[in-house]
């Protein structure tokens, strides 16, 4: 039943997409030559010749949007995913379309804003449509219509997210029926009751009215999935697997797919394709401008700093960037010019006596790493990112602390979640890499605004700065 359900819907589905479709291309030869268009010189062309088209549309069309999965079911779909799908396909039409009215209408001129207000309105008039038959149907299931029955085998964190999932949508009309697995691993304390053990999921399949198993399993039960498997066997049910992903990410973990194969992602940078860009532009424009103000500011320092004490005016640091790259970091010097001879590389502390009385104030403000405006416009740094490490410090923490190298899928910061948070200077390294996973995990242009927002306030009444 619930099979000749489903392809009611279909056949409904593609019978209405096929009318609006067949419609689109009637309305953009109206708009074109009898609404809105470029003058005709020639003269409106016959309805006939446009007529014409309607059987290689329809037949591309429908080709097209099965061929991108338009008439399988996506009670677990996004609506974004569905609407990409409508266009990507009428795209694909169009082209074809194209090519057809070219090798084989060779002696019919056909309109080339036709062809454009076509591919428009058939994107948008399918799209509506099937955004509301979704909605109707998404009511009905919030009201017990249209449900299916669902168990959940596994346990754990991945039972936990699917069942609060299905919780939290109610319009996707599948019900959890509840779940098989280890009864002393109940999925988090789901809500839902316990059918009973790995073992007895074919007796609960054949007692059970069931229309779609979920495959929950910790990774440390995957072991189990092949015998799950062969207890299903060849019952007509819909099989999803629940990756255990956020036992195995340790970095903005996710689930692609790329050209029909299923991509896990375990870690990534945040700051690829146009975040990258909007990143680093952000830093160009911000960086810059704040370069210009602070300009005659560091030019002051300069001369106090050449007039205090003898050495260079600025330091310049090695240190861990982005991806583990070292580069040259710049600072006002704030110490004595031979602080490290007799020490070699260590923190500063409170009152430090290698600071200048210059470098006391000039920490204690933060005025220091004013000359890293220039790292930022180098691209060697980035206004907001954890901030950077010398090297020889950064070997003693990653044996130390682990998970410490992923701070660096990040350009390293000016200032960053931990700074403004109070976790800066000899404080915990623990807490100070929590808050910069934190950053990464949920990177955000309006996270860093807030950031630097927090630094004008932090970065000069902060403690911890000495």
């Amino acid at each position: 039943m619930l099979k000749a359900h489903s392809r009611v819907f279909e056949h409904l589905t593609l019978a209405v997409d096929l009318v609006l479709i067949g419609a689109c291309w009637l309305v953009a030869y109206v708009v074109r030559f009898y609404v809105a268009g470029p003058p005709v010189t020639l003269g409106v062309p016959p309805l006939g010749d446009y007529l014409l088209q309607l059987i290689p549309i329809l037949v591309v069309w429908g080709l097209a949007f099965h061929w991108f999965g338009l008439y399988r079911p996506r009670r677990l779909g996004s609506r974004l995913s569905e609407w990409m799908d409508v266009a990507k396909a009428s795209t694909l039409g169009v082209l074809v379309l194209i090519a057809i009215m070219t090798f084989v209408f060779r002696r019919t001129e056909y309109s080339r804003v036709v062809i454009l207000y076509f591919w428009g309105l058939s994107i948008v008039a399918t799209s509506l449509w099937r955004a509301t038959f979704r909605e109707g149907l998404r009511f009905a299931r919030r009201r017990g219509l249209n449900l299916r029955r669902a168990l959940v085998v596994g346990g754990a964190g991945p039972a936990a997210e699917i069942l609060a999932a299905l919780r939290r949508r109610p319009d996707a009309g599948v019900q959890a029926l509840g779940l098989v697995g280890d009864k002393t691993d109940d999925g988090g304390g789901a809500s839902v009751p316990w059918l009973g053990r790995f073992e007895e999921l074919r007796a609960i399949l054949d007692r059970q009215d069931v229309d779609i198993v979920f495959v929950a399993l910790p990774h440390a039960e995957s072991g189990r999935l092949g015998a799950i498997l062969n207890e299903i066997g060849d019952d007509p049910v819909t099989i999803h697997l629940v990756p255990d992903v956020a036992s195995l990410t340790s970095l903005r973990g996710g689930v692609e797919e790329f050209e029909g194969v299923a991509l896990i992602h375990l870690r990534e940078s945040p700051l690829y394709g146009w975040n990258r860009v909007l990143k680093r532009a952000t830093d160009v424009v911000v960086g810059g401008l704040a370069f210009l103000l602070a300009a005659p500011l560091m030019v002051l320092i300069t001369l106090a700093t050449r007039l205090s004490s003898p050495g260079p005016v600025l330091l310049r640091q090695e240190r861990m960037g982005l991806d583990g790259r070292r580069f040259e970091m710049l600072k006002f010097r704030t110490m004595r010019a031979d602080a490290e001879a007799d020490t070699g590389p260590v923190w500063a502390r409170e009152e430090d006596p290698r600071r200048t009385r210059l470098g006391a104030v000039l920490r204690r403000w933060s005025l220091d790493e004013l000359p890293q405006l220039i790292n930022v416009l180098r691209g060697e740094m980035s206004l907001v990112g954890p901030r950077p490490e010398r090297p020889v410090f950064v070997e003693d923490f990653r044996r130390r602390i682990p998970g410490y190298m992923l701070r660096h899928k990040v350009k390293a910061g000016m200032t960053g979640w931990a700074q403004v948070n109070g976790w800066r200077g000899n404080t915990s390294l623990e807490k100070r890499l929590q808050y910069d996973l934190y950053y990464i995990e949920r990177w955000s242009l309006a996270f860093d605004v807030k950031i630097l927002v927090q630094t004008l306030w932090h970065g000069f009444f902060g403690t911890n700065a000495y």
